[in-house]
């Protein structure tokens, strides 16, 4: 494998990228529903997404930042200091707000309930004791392939490894070969398969201390 050179870093786009705040849960919705529309979260429904995401950018332990262009926000990325502490707070603190659109989810579909029981179960089988991980990630279909998604996931990782961590970990399903190429080829490391909501999935995990497109003394902007 040949060594993993820099990230070229463009300022233009670096400039475009700012955390995410409560005013961009409704689009931010709406670009997690365009390119996971099969995903649970995204069968919820929309309201469910826009609660879920205010609710997410209240926790302490979330990070996330969006791509603006001329105002919109036209891309975004969501990850977590420790996602299974993540979840809980906004059970513990934001469920009146996140609970009744995801009972409204459920009413409409109630195929939906099996998998529910099974995300309560998300931190203990996809291994990988990795606290940092990147959840989600969408971005308006012109901008793929422009290497703005690599961008904000660089910052995403900066912020990661400016607050202490090591490591951050992915998990992927095991076909979506276009994940799993970009995955490999920042140095992604396959830590091990695992069976949920009825897929195949893989995690990864990176190595973030000395990463050479990583800059550790930098900080990006934090929610």
């Amino acid at each position: 494998m040949n060594p993993l050179k820099p990230f070229p870093v463009d300022p233009d786009v670096l400039g475009r990228i700012r955390p995410m705040q409560y005013r961009d849960a409704e689009r931010v919705a709406e670009l997690h529903e365009a390119a996971m529309g099969k995903s649970l979260w995204a069968q919820l429904g929309r309201p469910f997404l826009v609660a879920l995401y205010r609710a997410l950018v209240d926790s302490p332990t979330f990070i996330g930042f969006v791509y603006v262009e001329e105002v919109e926000v036209k891309g975004f990325i969501a990850g977590s200091l420790d996602t299974r502490a993540m979840f809980g707070d906004i059970l513990r603190r934001r469920k009146q707000f996140v609970l009744p659109p995801a009972a409204l989810g459920v009413l409409r579909r109630p195929s939906l309930i099996p998998l529910l029981v099974q995300t309560a179960r998300y931190s203990d089988v996809s291994g990988a004791d990795v606290p940092g991980e990147s959840l989600f990630c969408s971005f308006v279909p012109n901008l793929r392939g422009k290497r703005v998604s690599g961008h904000i996931n660089k910052v995403l990782f900066d912020e990661l490894l400016a607050r202490g961590h090591a490591q951050v970990k992915i998990t992927t399903e095991v076909d979506n070969q276009e994940a799993n190429r970009q995955l490999q080829s920042w140095g992604f490391e396959d830590s091990g398969r695992f069976r949920f909501y009825g897929k195949d999935m893989v995690t990864y995990v990176l190595p973030l201390q000395g990463h050479p497109r990583l800059d550790p003394i930098s900080r990006h902007p934090t929610i």
